[in-house]
Parts: C-alpha cells; sequence; structure tokens
C-alpha cells in the first residue's frame, strides 16, 4: 500500500483516467493523499502567435476545475496543475514531493515507442519510487 500517489493525467476525449483512478483506490493506503497532476507543454514560440493572450490562463483554470471534480473523488484527493516538460515535471514534482507510487498512462506505442509512449517511458526509467503502468 501505499501513502502518497502521483497520478499524471491527459484530460481528453482519447484518455480516460478512470482506470487511473481504480488503480489508486486499490493500492492507497488507509490516509493515503492522492494527486491528479497536469502538465502543460509549453508553445513553441512560433505557435504563440496564433493563440489568444489569455490562452494559457484559460487553459489552466479548465484544467485545474476538472482535477478539482476528479480528485473529490477520490480518499485524500487532491489537484495539481502545472506548465513544462511532461517528464521532467512529473519526475521533479514526485521527488519534490515525497511521492511513492506514481501511477502512469500508457497509450498504444508506435515505433519510437516501442513498448511504452515516450513520457511514460521517461518516468519508469527515472523515477526514483515504484511506477505502476496502466493501459
Amino acid at each position: 500500500m501505499y501513502n502518497n500517489i502521483l497520478i499524471p493525467l491527459v484530460l481528453d476525449e482519447n484518455h480516460s483516467p478512470d482506470n487511473a483512478l481504480a488503480v489508486a483506490r486499490a493500492i492507497a493506503a488507509d490516509g493515503a493523499k492522492i494527486t491528479l497532476f497536469h502538465v502543460i507543454e509549453e508553445l513553441p514560440g512560433y505557435a504563440k502567435a496564433y493563440v489568444t493572450s489569455d490562452f494559457l490562463e484559460n487553459s489552466t483554470s479548465d484544467l485545474s476545475k476538472e482535477l478539482e471534480r476528479l480528485a473529490e473523488t477520490l480518499p485524500g484527493g487532491q489537484s495539481v496543475v502545472t506548465t513544462g516538460h511532461s517528464a521532467r515535471s512529473i519526475l521533479d514534482y514526485a521527488e519534490n514531493n515525497s511521492i511513492d507510487c506514481v501511477i502512469v498512462s500508457s497509450h498504444k506505442p508506435g515505433v519510437q515507442d516501442y513498448f511504452l509512449g515516450g513520457t511514460a517511458a521517461r518516468v519508469v526509467r527515472y523515477s526514483q519510487c515504484a511506477v505502476h503502468v496502466i493501459r
């Protein structure tokens, strides 16, 4: 059983959080903290010209509301939205917040990823704590 679980989520119609949330409920110790985590990737310079100035603010607000809604369904649930590189942000947060298990979803990979998605593979490879990979 784990006391401090991190669940990085992608919130779009192609990625359901249901399996990750179910796994977290199953492996969480009594009184565990479960953090739902989303990373907004930095926009490349050329793309910034094509989005409104409040895009990041609105995206962060919308994502925060959805993560908070999901966190309310978990015992000890909380949510965090940050910006940066996905894998690096997940690893840094886990290390800086005494996470003892990361539950990461992996998509069905292409040739470049072979067994795991790129972010999941980096988290598995470099994490200092247990990582539970689900599909």
